[in-house]
């Protein structure tokens, strides 16, 4: 059974350390703790729990989310971030530990089952309470006095508008897409179909083991179907037909061993396959009809194609860089909204990111109440569809209009050049996140837990960025007492 634990908070005087002092109160892990909201996350954490008395108390959702947490935010994998968190006592008060202790919290195989437990809705839902609080804020320090015209820019009617309609929209929202690569290796046809003849032939070996001395082991042909393959694979540049003939090598040596398994699950069925030899079997019989789909057809595209055996939920997703035209994860979709990130959609399979902007616009009315003053985004989401949403409600959509190209005025070329200035912020919150907080490499390996992981890193991008605006007037204050001319 859950046992709440954040009904009342902890202050950083009560925690104990029992080598004297105190915690900085100013300290980063002392301001975060007091910016998640662990009481409103604790209860959609204690619903993935039974309410029974027997069994293991688990541990508080300030435990499981400051854990991962301090994960991303360190780029740490499971085992050290067990091991930073024994070592430092800031550590263990932003998980909600009453003193300082020796022993580890937890053992580091339990990281796993935060990130399944808590899930991407969980913390998609914190990162909104995050955003919202920020929203409130916002309109707290507005309604002070420090309110700004709320009409168009200066005076710019494009919209059709009339000036109390344009009123009504505030702010400036930001949308872009990019992928979240996985941790795999980069795919071709001829190693997926390699390693999927492996571990084949170690499946036959676990359904043949029964039979030893009582019936012959079917051939595999395992040496020579090696030897085929590193024939291609060590080559340096390899033709596209000797390419195309080992592909059908391989393709020949997987479909004897699926035959092979047949034949052997008939005597005695699959029960001696764990279930990751189970998984990998469906994974491997799939991968085999896609290759052969499109080895018969000669053609290099199939509808959900199979990229990892281990990771069989990855898709390509074509991206059209310089760097890497196509990129292997899931593709997310985000806005961005003053240095604060939202993810709008997640998906494995490519999508037109175009759809997710009336969400977007949606999700930001009820955040800020009221519809952005102008959209900043590529021209994918410049559809009709979308013009004609924006058109509704008054919003400037940025980028060229539809059809011929016109001959622009010096107020466009000024606008649009401003735009794409002010939209390179949603591209650096990109490079940031790749850079800095590991969206440039999803290591999770379970589709659950990767969409987690991705969360969390736009959870930890957002709580940064507060706290840097946190202890952003303290430096300005300490810059002017610095530049202050000394008296005589």
């Amino acid at each position: 059974m859950y046992r709440r634990t954040e009904s009342q908070p902890q202050l950083f005087e009560d925690f104990f350390l029992p080598f004297g002092g105190k915690l900085n109160k100013d300290n980063r892990w002392v301001q975060l703790a007091a910016m998640i909201p662990w009481w409103r996350a604790e209860e959609k954490y204690a619903k993935s729990f039974k309410q029974s008395m027997r069994g293991q108390v688990p541990l508080s959702v300030r435990m499981a989310l400051g854990a991962l947490y301090i994960q991303e935010r360190m780029q740490l994998d499971d085992r050290e971030t067990v091991q930073q968190i024994t070592e430092n006592p800031y550590y263990q008060y932003f998980l909600g530990l009453p003193q300082f202790q020796d022993e580890p919290p937890f053992h580091h195989s339990l990281m796993t089952h935060f990130r399944k437990r808590l899930g991407a809705d969980v913390i998609q839902q914190v990162n909104d309470w995050i955003l919202e609080e920020e929203a409130d804020n916002k309109q707290n320090q507005d309604d002070d006095g420090s309110n700004r015209p709320t009409g168009g820019r200066n005076g710019d009617d494009r919209t059709g508008q009339p000036d109390n309609e344009q009123s009504k929209n505030n702010g400036t929202l930001m949308l872009d897409a990019t992928c979240a690569p996985a941790d795999i290796s980069y795919p071709t046809d001829l190693k997926l179909l390699n390693e999927a003849r492996e571990k084949l032939e170690e499946i036959i070996d676990v359904l043949h083991e029964p039979f030893v001395g009582e019936a012959q082991k079917p051939r595999t042909y395992r040496n020579t179907a090696r030897k085929r393959y590193l024939e291609i694979a060590k080559k340096r540049r390899a033709g596209a037909k000797q390419i195309r003939k080992a592909i059908g090598q391989q393709l020949r040596y997987v479909s004897r061993n699926l035959r092979i398994i047949d034949m052997l699950a008939e005597k005695s069925g699959l029960e001696r396959l764990n279930a990751k030899q189970y998984r990998q079997l469906l994974v491997i019989a799939e991968l085999y009809r896609q290759q052969q789909l499109m080895y018969v057809n000669r053609t290099h595209t199939v509808e959900d194609r199979i990229v990892s055996l281990s990771q069989p939920h990855v898709r390509p997703i074509v991206r059209g860089k310089v760097n890497a035209p196509v990129e292997f994860g899931a593709k997310l979709a985000i806005s961005l909204v003053d240095g604060y990130a939202r993810m709008e959609q997640l998906s494995w399979d490519n999508f037109n990111e175009s759809i997710t902007l009336k969400s977007a616009v949606e999700a930001y009315v009820e955040r800020h109440g009221c519809y952005p003053e102008a959209i900043l985004a590529d021209q994918i989401y410049r559809n009709r569809e979308n013009l004609r949403y924006c058109k509704e409600h008054g919003i400037r959509l940025s980028g060229p209009s539809l059809g011929r190209p016109k001959k622009e005025d010096d107020r466009d070329q000024t606008l649009a050049k401003k735009d794409a200035s002010c939209r390179n912020a949603i591209e650096g919150k990109f490079g940031e996140a790749k850079r800095s907080y590991g969206l440039g490499r999803i290591r999770a390996r379970l589709r659950e837990t990767s969409e987690t992981v991705i969360a969390l890193q736009l959870l930890v991008m957002n709580l940064e960025r507060k706290l840097r605006v946190l202890f952003l007037p303290f430096f300005r204050l300490l810059l002017n007492l610095l530049c202050q001319p000394r008296l005589a």
